[in-house]
C-alpha cells in the first residue's frame, strides 16, 4: 500500500484549535434537557447538565455558507486529506465531574493521531481528535476522543 499520509500531513498531529470558553446557564441546561427528552427532574429544572450537554455547548455559530453539504461546519483542525469521503469512526467520552449552572468551561480540541489502514475496498485514514474540557480552576471535566475515517 502506498502511504497517503505524507510527513507534511503527519506534522499536524499535536496541533490544537483555539480554546473555546462558555458559561453554563440554567436556561441552556433546561433547553437542552427539554429538546433531548430528558426524564430526570434535576435536568429539566436545570440544576445539573445531562450527559452529552457539552456537545451543544461548544457548537460554533456559523453562517450557512460555512457548512458542508451534510450540515456540519468545516473543521479547520484536521488538514485536507487525500481521501474525501469521511464517516464517523466512534467516540469515547470520559466524565470527570458533573456540570452545573454557573460553571465556566473551556474546551480545547487537539488532533492527537492520524494513521492509515487497508480496508476491503481500499485505503483508510483514521483521524483522532481529543477534546479536553476544564473548569475555571483547570480541573478536568470531560475528555472526549472522536475518530473519523476517510476513505
Amino acid at each position: 500500500m502506498t502511504a497517503l499520509l505524507t510527513p507534511e500531513l503527519l506534522s499536524n498531529i499535536g496541533k490544537s484549535a483555539q480554546p473555546c470558553t462558555e458559561l453554563v446557564t440554567r436556561r441552556e441546561i433546561r433547553k437542552y434537557s427539554i429538546s433531548t427528552d430528558q426524564r430526570l427532574q434535576k435536568y429539566l429544572d436545570g440544576d445539573e447538565a445531562p450527559p452529552l450537554f457539552h456537545l451543544a455547548l461548544f457548537w460554533g455559530m456559523v453562517e450557512m455558507d460555512q457548512l458542508k453539504p451534510d450540515g456540519i461546519p468545516v473543521d479547520t483542525l484536521v488538514p485536507k486529506l487525500p481521501l474525501d469521503r469521511v464517516m464517523a469512526g466512534g467516540s469515547k467520552i470520559e466524565y470527570h465531574r458533573k456540570i452545573y449552572p454557573g460553571d465556566e468551561l473551556t474546551a480545547t480540541r487537539t488532533l492527537t493521531d492520524m494513521f492509515e489502514k487497508s480496508g476491503r475496498q481500499g485505503p483508510l485514514i483514521f483521524c483522532e481528535v481529543t477534546t479536553s474540557i476544564e473548569n475555571a480552576t483547570g480541573d478536568p471535566v470531560i475528555t472526549q476522543k472522536i475518530t473519523r475515517i476517510a476513505r
